[in-house]
């Protein structure tokens, strides 16, 4: 029985996930016996595979077609769909960012296999595999176990550690027949920016309807900025207008797990609480004292944001 890693890449880079997927997929065929196969989709993703071998695969399929240079779900949940046909693995692993829970979903109705999304641990014991992720809106860990040949999940990002791992797995051409794309990508407009992309960075400064205004994310982007941290919002600031949706993070939005996330002008609504909830460290900064925010923050400050961060922002200066 093998292990499948389905990395995922963004324009021949592989994301920060696929290697904490693929650390995790070692662990666990180490508990198991099983062999450790990773699988990267795209094109001109070849470099991808050089890469991988660092991490302890014990083969890497190649998939690379110019048909799949536009990531959709439909062409890219087929190939998943025809390795995991082709190797029959007992586990299935990737990331639970944006792309990853859709295309793990396609891929396990086409496959017929069960999936578990949102995974913060996975045990291996008596033969079997025991999944652990968020319910009730993050206030409880639900464990469970999958029936079925195959397994697949999704692991929630920055949970599960990375570590190398000698390996010098061979790397193979993966070429099914990729069905023709019922919808065709024109263009793809890219938002650049210098902050790290939110559902991997280390540290996160959000913002929410207590910063009164758009303008008020002046002042979070200026945290940011000394921190070298990503830039999040509460639902409600993105409801009104102040930010865009990619920015949410939340049970509708993103769901983030950094060493730091700093929530400024947040009550902490149960919603937004199963977006950040695994976060190592969470500073709460709310005028009201009573904010729920301060229930799950680590350290909490109760005051005005308009004097608290820019004071913040002085004292990183000096550090």
């Amino acid at each position: 029985m093998s292990i499948v890693v389905c990395a995922e890449q963004r324009d021949g880079k592989l994301s920060k996930v696929a290697f904490e997927a693929l650390s995790e997929g070692k662990r666990l065929a180490a508990a198991s016996g099983d062999t450790l196969k990773a699988l990267v989709i795209g094109s001109g993703v070849a470099a991808c595979a050089d890469e991988l071998k660092k991490y302890g695969a014990d083969e890497i399929a190649v998939a690379d077609n110019e048909a799949l240079a536009a990531y959709t779900t439909e062409t890219y949940a087929a190939v998943l769909a025809a390795f995991i046909a082709q190797e029959s693995p007992a586990l299935v692993l990737m990331g639970h960012s944006t792309v990853g829970r859709e295309l793990a979903a396609r891929a396990a109705g086409i496959a017929d296999c069960g999936l578990v999304s949102d995974c913060i641990a996975i045990e291996f014991a008596d033969g079997d595999y025991t999944f652990k992720h968020p319910i009730y809106a993050g206030k409880a860990i639900g464990s469970f176990k999958v029936s079925g040949a195959t397994r697949l999940a999704t692991l929630r990002p920055n949970v599960f550690d990375i570590a190398e791992a000698d390996g010098a797995g061979a790397v193979v051409d993966f070429a099914p027949e990729i069905p023709a794309a019922k919808v065709t990508v024109k263009a793809v407009n890219k938002v650049s920016g210098d902050r790290p992309e939110l559902t991997e960075a280390d540290i996160i400064c959000s913002g929410g309807r207590g910063l009164g205004g758009p303008e008020g994310f002046k002042l979070i982007e200026d945290l940011a900025d000394s921190l070298g941290a990503a830039v999040g919002s509460s639902r409600a600031a993105v409801d009104a207008g102040w930010r865009g949706h990619a920015a949410q993070v939340g049970q509708t939005g993103k769901v983030v797990s950094p060493n730091l996330y700093i929530a400024s002008g947040i009550s902490g609504a149960i919603q937004h609480l199963a977006g950040m909830g695994t976060s190592k460290y969470i500073v709460g900064i709310n005028k009201d004292g009573e904010a729920n925010i301060f229930n799950i923050a680590d350290y909490g400050i109760e005051g005005d944001l308009n004097k608290i961060i820019p004071a913040l922002i002085e004292k990183l200066k000096e550090a």
